[in-house]
């Protein structure tokens, strides 16, 4: 079994930051795709190329075979796949449902157990790469879920990402986007600070960049996400709100398996203050502005922050 454009119809829920662009590979590649998001016009342009507007999550699933969702919280992913008006609803026998959310591993093994008494196959398959990834069909995707249904979904995972791995059964694809959050936020940490100290002893940010980006510290965000912030740029390739949702489903999940990563936790105390200090809406570099104020500093900046 191969789903394609020739045999299957897609399904998208979601057109946020990186959503949109993820639905777009998908026409691009070939896939008739029925659309919802929360806002309509969010997903205007994909309609105009040919995307089938949907009013509901439930009449999605009704007009495909393969229903994808990217939302924010995991009470979303509750309300898109379990509500009456929901993809589970709406599904024929043998759809396919894959979550694509960061969300909580016991919620995708919920959809999972949902779907298989409506003999419906789910799949949880996070990403990680930011707008970035996903405006370049170069994703990292993480994946949960029946190893034959996974492999059926090849042609979608290469038209979205560049690295698609199966971890495991439903939930094991969430488990492995927490591994990816937890070393996000110990890089982050690193990147901001380092780039506090090279302001204070009055380097040339950009020289400086170029010296370390190449050696032994270098890292995506590093040499992705430093450069918005040396330019004074900080909106969201991932947002900061939903950052400290995944770093408290991370806590959860390690509590749970008794674990102490004080790592972790220092993160997640940072990442509150700068959504606490109004900057939720921002991308996950807008740390930088957060550890400036509590040394007391002005971050250098080309522009001024979104």
């Amino acid at each position: 079994m191969l789903i394609t454009p020739e045999t299957s119809k897609i399904g998208w829920i979601g057109t946020g930051v990186m959503g949109h662009s993820m639905c777009r590979h998908l026409m691009d590649a070939g896939f008739q795709v029925s659309v919802h998001s929360r806002t309509r016009e969010k997903a205007d342009d994909l309609i105009a190329a040919g995307a089938n507007w949907c009013g509901s999550p439930k009449e999605v699933a009704m007009a495909s075979d393969v229903i994808f969702s990217i939302v924010g919280l995991p009470s979303d992913v509750r309300e898109v796949f379990l509500s009456d008006r929901g993809v589970l609803a709406g599904c024929q026998p043998g759809a396919v449902v894959v979550d694509m959310t960061t969300s909580e591993p016991r919620l995708a093994i919920e959809i999972a157990d949902a779907a298989r008494v409506r003999e419906v196959h789910s799949v949880d398959a996070p990403v990680s790469g930011g707008d970035v990834g996903a405006k370049a069909g170069s994703l990292s995707i993480m994946i949960g879920g029946e190893a034959e249904v996974v492999a059926a979904l090849e042609l979608c995972w290469k038209a979205m990402g560049k690295t698609y791995v199966r971890q495991g059964e439903a939930g094991s694809g969430q488990h492995a986007k927490i591994v990816n959050q937890i070393l996000v936020a110990a890089g982050m940490i690193g990147v901001c600070e380092s780039l506090l100290y090279a302001q204070q002893s009055g380097l040339d940010l950009d020289k400086v960049l170029k010296s370390v980006s190449s050696g032994a510290a270098g890292s995506w965000a590093l040499s992705n996400l430093a450069p918005r912030i040396v330019s004074g740029h900080f909106d969201p390739g991932f947002f900061v709100d939903h950052f400290v949702k995944d770093l408290g489903i991370a806590i959860e999940e390690s509590r749970r398996m008794s674990l102490k990563l004080p790592g972790l936790e220092l993160a997640c105390e940072l990442y509150e203050r700068v959504a606490a200090r109004g900057d939720g809406h921002l991308g996950t570099h807008a740390l930088q502005l957060t550890l400036a104020e509590m040394s007391e500093l002005q971050w250098h900046s080309k522009v001024t922050p979104a």
